[in-house]
C-alpha cells in the first residue's frame, strides 16, 4: 500500500488551479463589479469544511492602496514622464491589476491567519475565497472555506489480528532461483548423434496451429471453422522436453521423436492460461522437429562463482543466493501481510477524510502512472488523448484508502511513540543522494527549503509504525 504523505503537493495534471488565499492575487476581479463575485475551487468534504467571514475596515484598505500606489509612482517608468513624476491617476489606471494584487497580498493572508487563530481553527487544505469584494475606499470583505483535520478515535487498534505468513524458503524455490541464475550463463549446443528426444533435451521445432472453434461448416474440401482466425506459427522455437513450463501435450508428442519427424496433435489450454488468445481454447498443431539441442552449463566452481559476482567460492555464491532469495520472499510476504493489516484498520475505523488529501493522492498516483507510460514509450500526444476524468475516478477508491491508512498510522505512531532518529534520516538522505547522483549537502538544503525533508520524515515514520504494528499484531 502506498503511504505517500496526504499533504504532499504533487504536480496537478488536469484540474484547474483553485482560488486560494495565496493565489487570490492572480485572479483579476473587476473594480466595477458591484455584486458579489463567487469563486469555486476543488470540492471539499462537507463534514470537515469550515467557513469564516473576514472584513477589513475601509480606511485600512484605502491606506494600503495609497502605500502601494506611492511605491509604484516612484518606480514606474512611462515614456513622457520623468521617474517619480508619473501622475497617480495614470499609475492607478495602468497598473490596476498589479496594485490590486499587492493589496490582496498585504491584507487577505494576514487577516485570514488572524481570523483562524482567533477561532482556533487549523486548516489542512488551501482556503478557497468566496464572495471577495475589494474596492478602494470600501471595506474588504471575503469568506474563506477550507477543510480541517478529522477527529480520529483509534481505540482498539491493537486488537486487529493478521496472520503471519510462512516465509521460510523451500528447496524448490531455491532451485528455481538457482536455475534462473544458471540459465543466464548457459549455452545451447546441437546434439550430433542420431537418437530420439529424451527428457531434458531441447527440441528445435517449427509449428503451425489453428484454433478449433465450436462453430464449423462442412464444405467440399472438408470441415472448416465458421470464422477464420489467423494461424499460430513459429520457426526455430526451442522447447524443453519434460520442462516445467512445457505443456503436457508437447512433452508427450516430442518425447521419443527424431529430427525431421512431423506430427499432428491437439492442445487444450486451461481457462487461466497466460495468453488470452489461447485461454480455454483447443488448438490443432502441425509440428516439425528440426534438431535436438542441449543446454550446457559452466562448471560449478570458484571460477564460475567469480563470473556471477564477487564470490570466492561456489559455496559462498550458493549461500548468498539462498540468503537473497529468502530475504526477497520474506519481504514480499510480509509486505502483503502489512497491506492486509492496513486494510483491516481502514475498514475498522470510519472517519471523514479531507477531499483535498484524496485529490492530492489521486494526482500522485496519476503522476506515477503517466511516468511509467512515458518510460514504456507512450508519446505526450497519446497521453493527451487519455480520458483523465475516467482515470481520476478510477484512482479515487484506492487513493482514499491510502490516505486513510496514512492518517491512521500517524495517529497510531503517536500512541506508540514512534520516532525517526537523525541517524535514520542521514542514512535515507545518503541513499537518495546516491540514487539521484545529487551531492548530499545540496540535496539536504533543497529538501529543507521545499519542505521535502519533513515529508520524508513523515513517510519514514509511517513505514516504521506499520512495521512495529505488524510485529505486535501478527500471529
Amino acid at each position: 500500500m502506498d503511504l505517500t504523505t496526504p499533504t504532499e503537493t504533487t504536480e496537478n495534471i488536469v484540474s484547474a488551479e483553485p482560488t486560494t488565499i495565496e493565489a487570490a492575487h492572480t485572479h483579476d476581479h473587476a473594480h466595477d463589479h458591484d455584486h458579489e463575485h463567487h469563486q469555486h475551487g476543488p470540492s471539499l468534504n462537507p463534514e470537515l469544511t469550515r467557513e469564516i467571514e473576514v472584513e477589513v475596515p475601509a480606511d485600512e484598505v484605502s491606506k494600503t492602496f495609497k502605500v502601494v500606489t506611492k511605491r509604484y509612482t516612484k518606480l514606474a517608468r512611462i515614456p513622457g514622464f520623468r521617474a517619480g513624476k508619473v501622475p497617480e491617476s495614470l499609475v492607478r489606471s495602468k497598473f490596476a491589476k498589479e496594485l490590486r494584487q499587492e493589496v490582496l497580498d498585504s491584507l487577505v493572508s494576514e487577516r485570514f491567519r488572524k481570523a483562524i487563530d482567533e477561532q482556533e481553527l487549523r486548516p489542512v487544505s488551501q482556503p478557497q475565497l468566496l464572495d471577495l469584494q475589494l474596492h478602494d475606499g470600501q471595506p474588504l470583505k471575503f469568506k474563506a472555506a477550507f477543510e480541517i483535520a478529522p477527529t480520529i478515535d483509534i481505540s482498539g487498534y491493537d486488537s486487529v489480528k493478521v496472520a503471519k505468513p510462512d516465509v521460510a524458503l523451500t528447496e524448490d524455490e531455491y532451485q528455481a532461483e538457482l536455475s534462473r541464475a544458471l540459465d543466464s550463463h548457459a549455452t545451447v549446443e546441437p546434439v550430433d548423434e542420431d537418437r530420439p528426444l529424451v527428457e531434458g533435451d531441447w527440441a528445435e521445432i517449427s509449428f503451425k496451429g489453428e484454433v478449433k472453434e465450436l462453430a464449423q461448416t462442412v464444405t467440399e474440401d472438408g470441415v472448416e471453422n465458421a470464422s477464420q482466425s489467423d494461424p499460430i506459427t513459429g520457426e526455430d522455437v526451442l522447447v524443453e522436453v519434460g520442462g516445467k513450463n512445457t505443456l503436457p501435450a508437447f512433452n508427450d508428442a516430442l518425447r521419443g521423436a527424431k529430427p525431421g519427424q512431423e506430427m499432428t496433435f491437439e492442445v487444450s489450454y486451461p481457462a487461466d492460461f497466460g495468453e488470452p488468445r489461447l485461454a480455454g481454447q483447443t488448438v490443432g498443431y502441425d509440428v516439425t522437429v528440426k534438431s535436438i539441442k542441449k543446454k550446457i552449463f559452466p562448471e560449478r566452481d570458484a571460477e564460475f562463482a567469480k563470473q556471477l559476482g564477487n564470490y570466492e567460492s561456489w559455496e559462498e555464491f550458493e549461500t548468498k543466493l539462498r540468503e537473497m532469495a529468502a530475504d526477497r520472499k520474506k519481504n514480499a510476504l510480509e509486505s502483503q501481510a502489512r497491506d492486509k493489516m492496513l486494510d483491516e484498520l481502514v475498514q475498522k475505523f470510519q472517519f471523514p477524510v479531507p477531499e483535498s488529501f484524496v485529490q492530492q493522492q489521486v494526482d500522485a498516483r496519476l503522476d506515477r502512472g503517466l511516468r511509467a507510460l512515458a518510460q514504456q514509450g507512450m508519446t505526450t500526444e497519446a497521453m493527451r488523448q487519455l480520458n483523465f476524468v475516467q482515470l481520476r475516478d478510477a484512482q479515487r477508491p484506492q487513493a482514499l484508502n491510502e490516505v486513510k491508512a496514512s492518517m491512521l498510522l500517524d495517529k497510531i505512531g503517536e500512541a506508540e511513540s514512534i520516532t525517526v532518529s537523525e541517524d535514520d534520516m542521514d542514512r535515507e538522505l545518503l541513499m537518495l543522494s546516491l540514487q539521484s547522483r545529487e551531492p548530499l549537502e545540496g540535496l539536504r538544503e533543497r529538501l529543507e527549503k521545499d519542505g521535502g525533508l519533513e515529508r520524508i520524515r513523515e513517510q519514514m515514520r509511517r513505514e516504521k509504525t506499520a512495521s512495529v504494528l505488524y510485529e505486535k499484531l501478527a500471529s
